[in-house]
């Protein structure tokens, strides 16, 4: 089951068809969307299920949810609500004994399977991390790398977080926060700070208009027409950008009605095919993503693009809608993993580099002189003349590090085009998934190219993955700390589209297992600032995009309390 409410009947019906035994209800944590009856799943679905007397298990589903990390599934079933104890149980002694074999496994007990692991940190907290495993009593790695990190003590339950709040509330009225500790928003502080170390929000009409004491606003904020909202620990952060996915583009990934389609061969821009107000895009704008950049799939499978890439309002209505469209053309993307050797004209991987460098070699050749524009300005070649004026990125989609390499070559060749012609100042290049970007680090970073890591921790899923770092205890690091090692923007990317809820998450466990490469600041900014730069964008109204957390939102406790996107009003759960 992917997805039940407590109201359902369907774990009334359980209960009646199996009497006193019902069966355990095995599921994702929030991986849905991907055909029509996962369309109306909920990631509450284990909280809603253990309520109902019935057990919930969390189950890997390799490729696509990597069993390496089912752990994580557990680990957001507690933040969705589920017990703590539940939430353990649901990858140990639960599953075990389900399978009839809780008499031996699943329990560290006198007379059981020694099947232990040995974590650096509570196995359910953001980037817990095994330091040793052993099956039958025999450890399972030698010299195992063991992370540098402070142990923060265990999770005490939070039993504030089973109670959901699945849809906010509208205000575009008067709204103080209190109990802020931290602000990691471009903000001026006005007055004093409280006792306790905290601050004060203030929010009128969708704007902040106060951090500080914000006296004034508080009383306002407590009369009849206001709303005050007191916090345990709360943040303010920028709101977060979702990059790579097909958010406003796709409704049910399996459903051909619900999708824009893939491209092929035939070039397109993303902004003509938005299709907005889907369920995808209100849990992105729930879980704080008020913008996305999506650009259209070049085949069918997961992670291709083609075309220009459009930035949009994820809680808008329609594209017609004032400023729900902020960047009809973002960037020019093309895709070079293995998929690129479907092309009809691209039967290899050097075809499909060495169609590249003709496009670009040809926008260069029509630019020179001063030529004047197309008559059609909406044209490929149209395009790749203002990625080679350096007007638009050039975003390509590729894994392989020489694949990535090729790429950094045939960004030299077109530069020296540009220089000789004297029609640009160079190409800003962006590189899309990157699970072999380490291999190639120093190159990026002299070449000043960012990296969309899409997934953040890739697991080898095709052969030009095979040499992607998996991170401790096997490997001593992972792709983003070799990239943040050698000055590469980084951005935390979205392979497919139900990770949006994890962004905040992801970005912990780079900060988490990161050896203190990134302040907290600096995480958050994988997931908002960090988009842009890769692009070379100015955020556009960034003050006014924000998230108001209760907890760390890098940590599996947090929730979000209130959403900013610039349109007027905000949402408050």
């Amino acid at each position: 089951m992917v997805g039940l409410r407590s109201t359902d009947c369907s774990c009334q019906i359980l209960k009646r068809a199996w009497g006193g035994d019902p069966p355990a209800s095995a599921l994702f944590a929030d991986n849905m969307w991907y055909k029509a009856e996962a369309y109306i799943a909920s990631e509450y679905a284990g909280k809603y299920l253990y309520d109902s007397g019935l057990t919930t298990i969390y189950v890997s589903d390799n490729p696509v949810l990597n069993a390496q990390h089912v752990i994580f599934e557990a680990a957001k079933g507690y933040k969705y609500g589920l017990p703590y104890h539940a939430a353990l149980a649901s990858v140990t002694t639960a599953p075990a004994e389900r399978l009839g074999f809780g008499q031996r496994l699943g329990k560290i007990k006198p007379g059981f399977d020694a099947d232990i692991v040995v974590w650096d940190s509570d196995p359910l907290s953001v980037g817990a991390t095994p330091v040793q495993v052993w099956i039958d009593g025999t450890a399972q790695f030698e010299g195992p790398v063991e992370l540098n990190k402070p142990f923060e003590g265990h999770i005490v339950p939070d039993e504030d977080l089973a109670n959901i709040v699945e849809e906010p509330v509208k205000v575009d009225g008067d709204v103080v926060f209190t109990g802020v500790s931290k602000v990691f928003l471009p903000a001026d502080i006005t007055g004093r700070v409280a006792d306790d170390g905290t601050v004060n929000v203030a929010i009128s009409d969708g704007k902040i208009t106060c951090v500080g004491s914000c006296d004034a606003e508080l009383t306002a904020a407590s009369g009849s027409n206001g709303m005050v909202v007191r916090l345990k620990n709360g943040y303010l952060t920028r709101a977060f950008t979702a990059f790579g996915s097909t958010l406003g583009l796709n409704a049910i990934d399996a459903e051909r009605d619900t999708d824009n389609g893939a491209d092929g061969d035939v070039f397109s821009r993303a902004v003509d095919g938005l299709a907005l107000d889907t369920k995808k895009l209100r849990v992105a704008h729930n879980y704080g993503v008020t913008r996305a950049f999506s650009a259209p799939k070049a085949h069918g499978g997961v992670g291709t693009q083609h075309g220009t890439s459009a930035g949009f309002l994820t809680g808008a209505k329609t594209a017609a809608v004032r400023g729900a469209v902020f960047a009809e053309d973002a960037a020019v993307h093309y895709t070079l993993d293995l998929s690129a050797k479907r092309g009809s004209n691209t039967p290899s991987i050097s075809s499909a580099v060495g169609a590249l460098r003709r496009d670009l070699l040809a926008a260069v050749k029509a630019s020179e002189g001063g030529k004047a524009a197309e008559a059609n300005p909406f044209t490929e070649l149209a395009y790749m003349r203002r990625v080679v004026a350096g007007e638009l990125p050039l975003a390509v989609m590729a894994h392989s590090a020489d694949t990535i390499a090729a790429v950094l070559n045939v960004k030299k060749d077109i530069e020296e085009a540009i220089a000789k012609s004297k029609v640009g100042s160079g190409i800003r290049l962006v590189i899309i998934g990157g699970a072999e970007a380490h291999l190639v680090a120093g190159g990026l970073a002299a070449a000043k190219v960012g990296v969309v890591l899409a997934p953040l921790f890739s697991y080898a899923f095709t052969w030009d993955q095979r040499r992607a770092l998996t991170g401790a205890p096997l490997t001593n690091g992972t792709t983003i700390d070799v990239l943040v090692d050698a000055g590469v923007v980084t951005v935390v990317g979205l392979q497919e589209d139900w990770v949006v809820r994890d962004l905040g998450l992801l970005a912990g466990v780079a900060y988490k297992n990161g050896g203190g490469k990134l302040s907290e600041e600096e995480a958050l900014d994988l997931v908002s600032l960090n988009v842009f730069k890769v692009l070379g964008r100015e955020e556009p109204e960034g003050q006014q995009h924000f998230i108001i957390h209760e907890g760390n939102p890098l940590g599996i406790g947090s929730r979000v309390k209130a959403v900013g996107d610039g349109t007027g009003s905000i949402s408050v759960f």
